[in-house]
């Protein structure tokens, strides 16, 4: 479960200061973006596809963006991620 995926990870952190975690599945990782600017961190994923049926072309576009600030005490250049 999702809920036990998220509690090995919180649990296998070496650092346990751990800000947040986003699901990304069924994103590529070339289609995610993760930026830290103005003391806060902005994740954002976007996936396209195109399908060509019987009636024509289909898309399908999904898009995912959480923005978290930082807490007290931590600098933007302290900020790691990892996917």
């Amino acid at each position: 479960s999702v809920q036990r995926r998220h509690n090995r990870m919180l649990n296998s952190s070496h650092d346990h200061r751990l800000l947040a975690l986003m699901d990304v599945e069924g994103f590529d990782p070339k289609e995610v973006t993760v930026t830290v600017k103005d003391r806060k961190v902005k994740v954002s994923a976007e996936h396209e596809e195109e399908h060509t049926t019987s009636r024509g072309k289909e898309y399908n576009y999904k898009t995912v963006m959480k923005e978290i600030s930082l807490p007290p005490g931590v600098s933007e250049d302290e900020v790691t991620y990892s996917l």
